[in-house]
């Protein structure tokens, strides 16, 4: 008897002490320690919040994947749900050959924002193939990743942007849509997080929210100013910013937190042109996407930008804001101002020369122009807004004529308010189609496209009911032509996204722009007036 108490102290002692061992396994410290607080260090001390619920059953740890297969090279992400410090973070990816799942390659994860990237060369893109991703015994996450549609005859793009927190539901109707329209690609031009200090509990809960819209097809996602915690961003090649607002150019935040965004939403997308870290070693992401017969470029288009503050002559109290129409815009074009920076530049040059069979296409987080007059509510007009990319001119200007060089088209978001331009280089109409898509969730900043002289320009759009349309100047005295806009008295307050159709027997382009609470599967739905807009297109001469 004697004996078997013995044992059983002996067993509860050992038992205690490899539980005080797995306590005393220390968490990964992050760099940071005033971002990002809900799911780093001893995490799992952290109080519930209003964003997700970060404590998931142990056979859910793997919350999405989200790829992109380009030039026969996958590149999946897998994202995880905030692992304890006994857990593996050995995450595996299987696909199904001949109706058996086979194990192709295995990652690790890493604690700071909790993803791993699986690179796999050499793909069959002329099959669809299911896929999954494991995690521990159990967790279990699956997909199809799509064959090279370039049998097609169009290709489509469904476009996202601005996902308010304001706003913590699900997306039902956009998944549901979405999926019915059954686009070929996904963009999300930015703002996927509005939950600056939080990224990664924001992240998950984007992929709580549309990740049944990605799981079977290739998706774009890029990171803008909210994502990596500022309310707007002049990336300044990658300096630190110290002040308020950040408009004297550069990241607010630790470097490691940038990075950490950027690898989550980013690292899935092709190599990037020309890896060079900016400033800080911060990296960046500008590449282009071959799909069925069309090449997206996905820009970087705040990340080499000038910041304002202290480089221009400040026209009112904030440096970013104009509200003078009198001001003579060329005393803020000056020498050294940059937009999309040299590399950038030289990318979208060879970009323009090359694959000039395919139809081009340039995706960047904001408009290349003003294209809002009214900013948040309506007594707030503003005569010019510097976050826009429509200074500085020169930049905006180099730009354009590489995108139109080219022959590509342009698609953005960032600004709340869907518009379709045809931006003016030299003279109007000389310059490239761009559609800034809606915001997913309008309830927060909107914007209007309101004319002080509540006049039409010239040239205006003859086969829509809108007021507004035609040849303008916006507050930079850049030439646009308005042919399309949301205002958010619209239908669903003018929340909603951009479906684009490249039809390549006819060369021509489709943009649609539906509203949030539309349901397209029902006959009788309606996009929002001046929508659809077709366009030819054009390609790059050899």
């Amino acid at each position: 008897m004697k004996f078997f108490r013995l044992f059983a102290i002996l067993a509860i002692t050992i038992l205690s002490c490899n539980q005080k061992q797995k306590e005393r396994i220390p968490p990964v410290i992050a760099p940071f320690t005033t971002v990002d607080t809900l799911s780093i260090n001893d995490w799992w001390n952290r109080a519930d919040n209003p964003i997700i619920n970060l404590k998931v059953n142990r056979d859910s740890t793997v919350a999405f994947g989200i790829y992109t297969v380009s030039n026969k090279v996958l590149k999946l992400s897998a994202q995880l749900y905030p692992l304890y410090p006994e857990e593996t973070r050995e995450v595996r990816l299987e696909t199904m050959n001949n109706g058996k799942w086979t194990q192709i390659q295995t990652q690790k994860v890493n604690d700071l924002g909790w993803s791993a990237l699986f690179r796999v060369e050499n793909w069959d893109d002329t099959q669809d193939t299911k896929y999954r991703i494991r995690h521990g015994a159990n967790a279990v996450y699956e997909g199809l990743i799509r064959k090279d549609p370039k049998d097609a005859t169009t290709i489509s793009l469904a476009a996202l942007s601005c996902n308010s927190n304001k706003d913590r539901g699900m997306r039902e109707n956009y998944v549901r849509n979405i999926n019915y329209q059954n686009p070929d690609l996904i963009f999300f031009a930015g703002d996927q997080s509005y939950d600056h200090t939080e990224h990664t509990a924001a992240w998950l809960k984007f992929g709580l929210q549309f990740k049944e819209t990605f799981r079977n097809r290739p998706a774009i996602t890029i990171p803008d100013d909210h994502d990596i915690g500022q309310g707007n961003l002049w990336g300044e090649n990658g300096k630190v910013s110290t002040v308020k607002g950040s408009s004297d150019g550069g990241y607010t935040y630790h470097p490691e937190y940038v990075k950490m965004v950027e690898r989550c939403q980013t690292a899935h997308l092709p190599d990037p042109y020309d890896p060079t870290p900016v400033k800080q070693g911060i990296g960046v992401y500008y590449t282009n996407l071959l799909l069925g017969g069309v090449d997206f470029a996905i820009l970087e288009d705040r990340k080499f930008k000038s910041g304002p503050k202290g480089k221009i002559p400040q026209q009112g109290p904030r440096p970013d804001h104009i509200r003078n129409p009198k001001y003579d815009p060329r005393s803020i074009d000056l020498p050294g101002l940059t937009l999309l920076g040299d590399r950038q530049l030289q990318f979208l040059k060879h970009w323009g020369d090359t694959n000039k069979e395919a139809i081009k296409v340039v995706l960047s987080q904001t408009g290349f122009c003003g294209g809002a007059h009214i900013h948040g509510q309506k007594e707030n007009r503003l005569h010019a807004d510097l976050d826009s990319n429509g200074w500085p001119q020169t930049g905006r200007k180099k730009a354009l004529q590489l995108i139109q060089k080219a022959h590509a088209i342009h698609i953005a978001g960032d600004q709340h308010l869907a518009t379709i331009i045809k931006q003016g280089i030299t003279e109007f109409g000389d310059g490239p189609w761009s559609f800034v898509v809606p915001a997913i969730v309008n309830d927060y900043y909107s914007r209007w496209w309101w004319p002080e002289d509540e006049k039409p320009g010239a040239n205006p759009n003859p086969n829509t009911s809108l007021p507004w349309t035609g040849d303008y100047l916006d507050g930079f005295n850049n030439k646009i032509s308005m042919m399309a806009y949301v205002n958010p008295e619209s239908n669903s307050k003018g929340g909603g996204y951009g479906l684009i159709r490249f039809n390549k027997q006819k060369q021509t382009t489709t943009f649609e722009c539906w509203p949030r609470y539309v349901d397209v599967t029902k006959a009788n739905a309606q996009q929002f007036e001046g929508w659809p807009f077709t366009i030819p297109l054009e390609k790059a001469k050899n």
